[in-house]
């Protein structure tokens, strides 16, 4: 397997999250992590606070340059404006990862604890832990990079499998949409 470089985002619109390893077959090497901060800017201008979270995800890029990125999915919390909120910072991440033509793989928080831990349920702590000794740090990273970096290790483990299929068989991405039941397939 061809190493690669792995971007992992957490998104958030307050402070989004960021790791970067390198994969080559089973082994992983930690490259960077940290978080992309918003508090400077005043909690009601959210254009401004948007531009900081893509401005801050494309200086990440062209630094590190990664091969490929892993993002987190958005979940719907109890409060909508929240979920929009959240949404909204996601877009902007994911914007300034195509933007660099980064191939972009999403991952569902339970999926990333579930690879990392081992079970979905994970609290921010277990998973700090986690990811310290799977990268062999010599501390634990703060929740924010934790979670971005744990999105790459997931997307490092999921690469190993991604490829043994498409030796397999022909992987393509679907061309057409089902339409049922108001949703789109």
């Amino acid at each position: 397997m061809a190493l690669m470089r792995i971007l992992g985002i957490d998104p958030g619109l307050r402070t989004t999250g960021f790791g970067v390893i390198e994969s080559e077959g089973n082994q992983l090497h930690y490259v960077a992590s940290g978080t992309i901060k918003t508090d400077a800017v005043d909690i009601g201008q959210l254009p401004a606070r948007l531009k900081l979270i893509f401005d801050g995800v494309r200086e990440v890029t062209a630094r590190y340059e990664p091969t490929c990125a892993a993002i987190e999915i958005v979940f719907v919390n109890v409060n909508p404006q929240s979920t929009l909120l959240l949404g909204q910072a996601r877009g902007a991440a994911l914007t300034a990862l195509v933007f660099n033509d980064l191939p972009v793989s999403e991952y569902t928080a339970l999926q990333m604890k579930k690879a990392i831990v081992g079970h979905g349920k994970a609290a921010k702590e277990q998973v700090q832990e986690m990811v310290k000794r799977l990268l062999k740090l010599p501390s634990v990273p703060g929740a924010d990079a934790a979670d971005a970096l744990g999105l790459a290790i997931c997307h490092a483990h999921a690469a190993v499998s991604f490829a043994a299929i498409a030796k397999s068989t022909t992987m393509a991405r679907k061309s057409h949409a089902q339409y049922k039941g108001s949703r789109t397939y």
